[in-house]
């Protein structure tokens, strides 16, 4: 069956051949109970976190890196897929986290047909979606978790493969963003949380995220990253080889505050070091 999961609509048999994403099949890298999910995601126990491998968008400053340019991993069947969802549900799992599931979704929902968690399932995602695509992980998906990267695409053009990422993840996150809300003593059942990372030199394109955002459904949660670290394939992007300043991260606070929004999370501006990378387990 030829992949036309994501945007890029590759058409290749990712049972025999690599598709955009640089993978074939399903393979992952790690999965485990993770504790650094935003507050309601990760809960009291974790969220039951799969890392799967591959990347139609492939970020430079990605930093999961070795994930996304497909250089480590293992592969696994449907089957074994269901089994990890069963053991990450048996080990207390707030949710199962579909961490980069674009690619997969066509094996994720076969996997669910053979074991369908009885806790949350959160999808996320990078944000470079079709609406065809979330409407079909709509049947399973309780959370959406759809990361903001741009809006000027020509960021996009030079961080990543798309330029045209805004004119998918716009529409996507607005699709997302309808998801009703359902929160029981700080944890989500269901709803939508929306991430933007900000980057060096990219502080007015922050700002305009944040209006976008504003525009949302307020049922929607916002949660503003000053993690970025230097990472990944950025030899040749020289405004990536430092973190943000101070100032740029005021600069976003500042329009988070003025246009009003009141479900957000804040990272503290010293969250920006390897700390929060996972170790990889294959």
């Amino acid at each position: 069956m030829k992949c036309t999961q994501c945007p890029v609509k590759c058409g290749a048999d990712r049972k025999t051949q690599a598709g955009a994403c640089g993978v074939k099949g399903i393979k992952i890298a790690k999965y485990y109970l993770h504790p650094y999910e935003e507050p309601p995601i990760s809960y009291k126990n974790g969220s039951g976190c799969i890392f799967f491998c591959g990347c139609s968008l492939k970020c430079a400053f990605c930093q999961n890196f070795e994930l996304s340019r497909n250089t480590r991993g293992k592969e696994i069947s449907k089957e074994e897929l269901a089994a990890i969802f069963e053991e990450l549900e048996n080990m207390g799992a707030e949710n199962i986290n579909l961490v980069n599931p674009t690619h997969y979704l066509r094996d994720i929902m076969g996997a669910m047909k053979i074991y369908r968690p009885k806790i949350p399932v959160v999808y996320n995602t990078h944000g470079y979606e079709t609406l065809e695509q979330l409407k079909l992980a709509s049947e399973i998906v309780d959370i959406w978790l759809p990361d903001l990267k741009f809006i000027d695409p020509l960021l996009a053009k030079r961080y990543t493969l798309r330029e045209d990422y805004a004119k998918f993840a716009l529409p996507a996150i607005e699709f997302m963003a309808a998801k009703p809300l359902k929160m029981e003593e700080g944890k989500m059942h269901s709803g939508c949380i929306v991430r933007h990372l900000i980057l060096p030199l990219a502080a007015y394109d922050s700002v305009n995220i944040v209006k976008f955002v504003a525009s949302l459904p307020p049922t929607v949660y916002f949660s503003l990253m000053s993690q970025y670290t230097p990472f990944g394939d950025i030899g040749n992007l020289p405004e990536l080889r430092r973190g943000i300043t101070g100032r740029e991260y005021k600069k976003v606070l500042a329009a988070v505050e003025e246009v009003g929004l009141q479900n957000v999370f804040l990272q503290d501006f010293e969250s920006a070091k390897q700390d929060f990378i996972p170790k990889w387990d294959y």
